[in-house]
């Protein structure tokens, strides 16, 4: 008998990257990487890379923890993943992070936009519209832990202000803006009247490179100089950011270490979101063979580009363990000390030993993975880890710890048509408001809602 060239792993179902129909899937290991072989009865066989280490996603299976559910559900159970968002009862995981489009204008047209937004297209939301919006979000969550403002370009709607004071009058605990920066830099006045929301406000700066080139790649301008301009008012004026970098395969994934020592200098960086980029909206030409990069990809980087983390500091988000990875660390006058480090991953995952025996500890425990979780509002963060850092003796650390002395790495990988995994989907914690009220997960969003297909017809395809 011959041997497959592979082993197989699991079972899944995703979608047909043509049709978006139903697809069967297997996860199988092969040529020390991860890859999904789905096969859609109209359109045949394909073969998507899903990681590029067969360990590190055998090990994030041991990061699973119990879903929260949110306290209502917005929609039946009827035509099965991913076509009843949502949320419906079936989904796992409540929203840990919550965007809530305000626009769909941009100052930039964006070749990678995901949403298609641009300075000729689209409208601004009422404030009536974004009242609802949230309105129905607290309704699920009680009190949201993390709302993100984004679009388009949040900060261009002419009753920004407006919007802000409205979140602010909401059960929110941790807001954020996503944006571009263009006018946090060219408008200092604005910048400084952004910090009147501190604390519990943080902005969400596109950073993809300290080059021009890659910009213009990504963002269609040169806006180096605008990142700069951006980063020297919100260090001026003390506004907790974090850097999100869209990586590219190629393009810019060689400046990882960089802009991690460069966040480093910055004293009003929280952390770097990494994200790899993902096949929705305008991009065109995407080959998910040669395109694309993957979470585990990406964690290889930074440990080959960085001194900062070793392998056992970048670990697994419990609430979705498959798509998000996260490493903290102690800042402390531009230099840093990782806490997962001291932590250990043999401590989280209950084996071995280590200086903290938390698993006979409840509380501890606890603690430990509200502090790797999403769902820990980055307000209340600073807590958690004055806690933590008492049980780390040989850990030399200020008397008064805050916020500031945060840093954190995500790296956070979305699903599209390629690589969609049913089963990991469904433990999605970053969401997105619908006009209609609906919270949905950001993936599906971009796949389904956001053009508004006719989902109940997808899902009668490959059954």
């Amino acid at each position: 008998m011959t041997d497959r060239p592979y082993v197989f792993s699991e079972l899944t179902n995703s979608v047909c990257s043509t049709c978006l129909g139903k697809a069967e899937a297997k996860i199988i290991f092969q040529d020390s990487a991860v890859y999904m072989i789905k096969n859609c009865l109209e359109h045949g066989r394909e073969k998507v890379l899903i990681s590029t280490d067969i360990e590190y996603y055998k090990s994030a299976r041991n990061f699973l923890k119990p879903g929260q559910m949110p306290l209502r559900f917005n929609t039946k159970t009827e035509h099965g993943c991913p076509y009843d968002c949502g949320l419906c009862p079936d989904h796992e995981q409540h929203s840990c992070l919550t965007l809530v489009e305000i626009t769909e204008r941009c100052n930039l047209e964006c070749p990678i936009c995901y949403a298609d937004s641009s300075p000729k297209r689209g409208a601004h939301r009422s404030l009536a519209e974004i009242e609802y919006m949230l309105d129905e979000l607290v309704k699920n969550e009680g009190e949201p832990d993390v709302v993100q403002l984004s679009g388009g370009e949040p900060t261009i709607h002419p009753e920004f202000w407006q919007v802000m004071d409205l979140c602010k009058s909401k059960p929110i605990k941790h807001l954020m803006i996503n944006t571009n920066g263009v006018r946090i830099a060219k408008d200092k006045e604005f910048a400084r009247k952004l910090a009147d929301y501190m604390p519990c406000f943080e902005v969400y700066l596109q950073f993809d490179s300290l080059q021009n080139a890659p910009l213009v790649q990504l963002r269609g301008e040169e806006l180096a100089h605008i990142r700069s301009k951006a980063l020297e008012h919100l260090n001026e004026f003390g506004i907790s950011t974090t850097l999100v970098v869209t990586l590219s395969k190629g393009l810019n994934d060689g400046e990882i270490g960089e802009i991690i020592e460069f966040a480093l200098q910055q004293p009003c960086v929280r952390g770097i979101t990494f994200q790899p980029i993902q096949s929705a909206g305008r991009l065109e030409n995407f080959d998910p063979a040669e395109d694309r990069l993957t979470l585990s990809e990406v964690r290889q980087m930074i440990l080959k580009q960085s001194d900062l983390f070793k392998e056992e500091d970048i670990i697994p988000v419990p609430c979705h363990p498959d798509c998000i990875a996260m490493a903290y660390a102690l800042k402390i006058d531009g230099k840093a000390v990782p806490l997962s480090g001291l932590i250990g991953r043999d401590v989280l995952l209950n084996e071995g030993r280590n200086t903290i025996q938390y698993e006979n500890d409840p509380a501890v425990k606890a603690k430990l993975f509200n502090l790797f979780s999403l769902n820990q509002s980055p307000g209340t963060t600073s807590h958690a880890v004055g806690d933590l850092l008492c049980c780390l003796p040989r850990l030399e650390h200020p008397s008064e710890l805050s916020y500031k002395n945060i840093f954190r790495v995500l790296i956070m990988e979305f699903l599209d048509r390629y690589n969609f995994d049913v089963r990991s989907i469904k433990r999605s914690c970053v969401h997105i408001v619908h006009t209609d009220g609906r919270v949905i997960p950001f993936d599906t969003y971009n796949m389904f809602y956001r053009t508004g297909m006719d989902v109940a017809a997808l899902s009668a395809k490959g059954r």
